[in-house]
């Protein structure tokens, strides 16, 4: 196996802890909270890249960025180039919400269903989503209920601060322009039915990122490393070999 330095960051309202089907096969990998999420301490939103640069090892890593992770991902690969040798992005778009410049994205009454959520504080809210983020996946009820029991953290739940900065990252931010100056090899990795962002999001970056290639996953939603984990640990290995 490679000695070379694996990273991984979940997304929005998760933890590392939505890694569990990667944590065996990638013993020697560092999963990392955003923060707020997980163990992690709050900080304010736009602390959250050089947070996490400081966790990243000395020599350059090979990233994996789920969703909103990958956002983070996109721009710490971007902005501190020396930091990552190869990327990976699943699920991501580098902007969450849509425009008349950006048809990708999501509507507003997506969005601010997503803050209802957080405002109610209710963890039903929060159930509703991880169904969404499995929306577009063959599930039986009993493989969804086992990926709800050992994919999220019980025991350290989100804060309402982590996010309520998740979703400033995701209302803020557009890394359209960010681009071109990623210039690692990235492998662009997204469910054919994601529900959350859709898969023109990750074709868009697929052309535009230099040195990228795409996997799509037929008939798969927002998480296939927890739906389809043979298959993505594959391509991880793969990735993380040869780049």
């Amino acid at each position: 196996m490679s000695q070379k330095p694996l990273v991984f960051l979940h997304g929005w309202a998760q933890s590392r802890q939505i890694w569990c089907n990667q944590f065996e096969p990638f013993s020697d990998a560092l999963f990392l909270n955003l923060p707020g999420h997980g163990s992690a301490a709050d900080l304010p939103a736009d602390e959250w890249v050089d947070a996490i640069v400081a966790q990243l090892p000395d020599e350059p890593c090979h990233l994996v960025g789920w969703s909103l992770g990958g956002m983070v991902a996109m721009q710490i690969a971007a902005i501190h180039p020396e930091r990552v040798a190869a990327l990976m992005l699943v699920s991501t778009t580098p902007r969450f919400r849509a425009s008349e410049a950006w048809p990708h994205g999501n509507s507003d009454d997506v969005f601010n269903g997503f803050r209802e959520a957080v405002e109610s504080g209710s963890p039903k809210a929060l159930n509703r989503f991880f169904a969404l983020m499995l929306h577009g996946d063959a599930l039986s009820r009993s493989d969804y209920n086992r990926l709800a029991k050992t994919a999220v953290d019980r025991s350290n739940p989100v804060s309402a601060t982590g996010m309520q900065g998740g979703l400033e990252r995701l209302q803020q931010l557009d890394l359209c322009p960010l681009t071109n100056a990623i210039k690692q090899p990235t492998l662009i990795v997204h469910g054919e039915t994601d529900a959350v962002v859709p898969v023109a999001a990750g074709r868009w970056l697929a052309e535009q990122i230099s040195h990228s290639e795409s996997h799509i996953f037929p008939d798969c939603g927002h998480a296939p490393f927890l739906t389809r984990p043979d298959t993505f640990n594959e391509l991880v290995q793969t990735w993380w070999s040869e780049q």
